[in-house]
């Protein structure tokens, strides 16, 4: 044979070995929701579709939540690897429990927390449910901090009834005139707004977080074993979640384009209108000035404060700097 067929041979060999060699895998990470797929829960999403994962050679697989208690649990049993959660329940977890878990990335760098009231009913602002009937559901946690809002803009507490009510009928008793305020989070304002269409109506919606609740809410958080044993894997999460975040807001259509792919039952257009109506929850004043994804100890602070008051804990019992870390995210956005 001659030297340049043997030569010739020998790479094709080559060839073929390499091809069929095995490739390294992408590690796996499991992501629990705090609650279920829709507009608000995008970022994690499109950074599956956009292969923003990939890209840090990841295979994410995202897992539907029952409420931030429970994905703060899941993550700390090793159930899910990274999850979201409101960073005020964290901080109750860890001040009453120790919760092996940390918040890693800001999400909503303000309060989803509003009061909705029927156009042309007088309420104009949070300080107008003074004399009101207000409804909520029994489980939200804006529960908690309804006392401290109203105390902060001057209402007598019992000056308000508060009725509870299934999350479902809510709506509906503001829209039958069964209550004249509501009480419901940013992220279901296109979903009220629809149903209030649909009756000839419309509402009127008024942010706590422009009344003076100021503080941090939904966040990624992560256990500590899986800080600890996996810290680059972490560090490339974040990173990618950080660009899925930016892409999210640049690109609202497509991204809820991206969860219904991925959750069919889910609406493109009710998803893409719920990303706009809480662009003001990730891009703002505050993540303008601290950088989207950001902790400062002053706001974090602040935000243990109300969650303290409102929890009726010891400010004492927690150092909220325990219940976050800041070195898997350098705030490049």
């Amino acid at each position: 044979m001659k030297p340049f067929s043997k030569l010739k041979k020998l790479t094709l060999s080559l060839s073929v070995l390499l091809a069929s060699s095995p490739s390294f895998a992408a590690d796996k990470v499991t992501f629990q929701l705090d609650w279920l797929p829709g507009g608000d829960k995008a970022p994690v999403y499109v950074g599956v579709k956009q292969g923003f994962f990939a890209e840090q050679d990841l295979d994410v697989t995202i897992l539907q939540g029952k409420g931030s208690t429970d994905a703060i649990t899941k993550v700390a049993t090793g159930t899910a690897d990274i999850g979201s959660s409101d960073i005020t329940a964290l901080l109750v977890a860890k001040a009453n429990d120790d919760v092996p878990v940390k918040a890693i990335y800001s999400i909503f760098s303000k309060a989803p927390y509003a009061f909705y009231a029927l156009e042309g009913s007088g309420v104009n602002s949070v300080k107008d449910v003074a004399g009101k009937t207000i409804v909520t559901s029994p489980f939200t946690s804006a529960n908690v901090f309804l006392p401290l809002l109203l105390k902060k803009n001057g209402i007598d507490e019992s000056s308000v009834k508060v009725l509870k009510a299934d999350p479902g009928a809510l709506n509906p008793m503001l829209i039958t005139g069964q209550s004249d305020v509501m009480i419901s989070w940013i992220t279901d304002a296109v979903k009220n707004q629809q149903q209030a269409k649909q009756a000839g109506k419309k509402i009127d919606i008024f942010p706590w977080h422009d009344a003076g609740l100021q503080f941090y809410s939904s966040s990624v958080i992560a256990s500590d074993k899986m800080l600890k044993e996996r810290p680059d894997v972490v560090k490339r999460f974040i990173k990618a979640f950080a660009k899925s975040v930016a892409y999210t807001w640049e690109h609202p259509e497509q991204s809820a384009k991206d969860v219904h792919d991925i959750v069919p039952e889910v609406d493109v257009q009710q998803a893409t209108d719920t990303i706009k109506s809480i662009r003001d929850l990730v891009l703002n004043d505050v993540s303008q000035r601290d950088g989207v994804g950001a902790f400062t100890p002053t706001r974090l602070a602040e935000t243990w404060k109300w969650t303290a008051e409102a929890q009726s804990l010891d400010l004492g019992k927690l150092d909220p700097e325990a219940a976050i870390s800041r070195d898997f995210y350098q705030g490049v956005n």
